[in-house]
């Protein structure tokens, strides 16, 4: 992702710039988001805090930066927000997440909250499937949203949730929630860009509605790029640079006058 496509994305109007480790996927070539590092993140944040003026701006936690410890934990925000310039950051959990939380905010780091589908938690998870659809892990997902509330966090990340619980906890929630395939009743809603520009490659979740279709104009001009190198018609007379009239008396070389973009 180029700084010159985030500056459109934040002059197009986009509230809120999520940084997320999804980045592993759409970016970096993994299967998941489990490798992404800490430093693979600050990376990105970076070259996103220099294209984005209007945005907030939120990064990821990726998998084992809040893993080891509160100390480390905080450590390892203080990176994203002081190096890379984020003025928020996620983790995924619910409950068992609050002590962090409240220890982050209490170090005046802004924290937004993430449950439902959890990528970091695949390999527990076996596979991306819809959350809580049945009614005792539907109360669970309503008690993390209120318990994370509690603890401090600013806003919620619902993914991958029955839009009937969505709407419940988002109603019955002071703060914000954040829709990832959540239904039409959040508060805001997630894209992934590379979803919504239709350059992504392989199924695609249902929530996923692409704007543009990216991957085939791309496809399609590297093809005709890659054509023309090859049968010799570019580059073109008026696409490259001839020399001087007086070089080519001096080195006696014939030119042939052509009309140029620019000599």
């Amino acid at each position: 992702m180029t700084t010159h496509l985030l500056a459109v994305l934040d002059e197009g109007g986009i509230d809120i710039i999520l940084v997320g480790d999804t980045l592993g996927n759409v970016v970096l070539g993994y299967g998941n988001t489990v490798p992404v590092t800490l430093d693979e993140m600050l990376i990105h944040v970076k070259a996103v805090r220099r294209a984005v003026q209007r945005a907030l701006l939120v990064a990821d936690m990726p998998y084992g930066s809040y893993h080891v410890g509160a100390d480390e934990a905080v450590r390892n925000a203080l990176r994203l927000v002081k190096e890379g310039g984020a003025e928020a950051v996620k983790l995924e959990g619910g409950r068992k997440r609050l002590p962090l939380i409240k220890r982050l905010v209490d170090e005046e780091i802004a924290v937004m909250g993430h449950i439902g589908l959890t990528p970091q938690s695949i390999n527990k998870l076996g596979a991306y499937r819809v959350q809580g659809k049945t009614a005792k892990t539907a109360r669970e997902l309503i008690d993390d949203a209120h318990a994370l509330e509690d603890a401090g966090a600013f806003a919620i990340v619902l993914e991958v949730v029955p839009r009937e619980i969505a709407r419940l906890i988002t109603e019955e929630r002071e703060h914000s929630t954040m829709g990832i395939g959540a239904g039409v009743d959040c508060d805001i809603q997630v894209l992934v860009f590379h979803d919504m520009l239709g350059f992504s490659f392989g199924k695609q979740a249902r929530f996923v509605r692409p704007y543009a279709n990216l991957r085939e104009t791309i496809t399609d001009a590297v093809s005709r790029y890659a054509e023309d190198v090859r049968n010799g018609t570019y580059p073109s007379d008026e696409e490259s640079y001839g020399l001087p009239a007086e070089a080519a008396e001096e080195l006696h070389i014939e030119i042939q006058k052509v009309t140029s973009k620019e000599d």
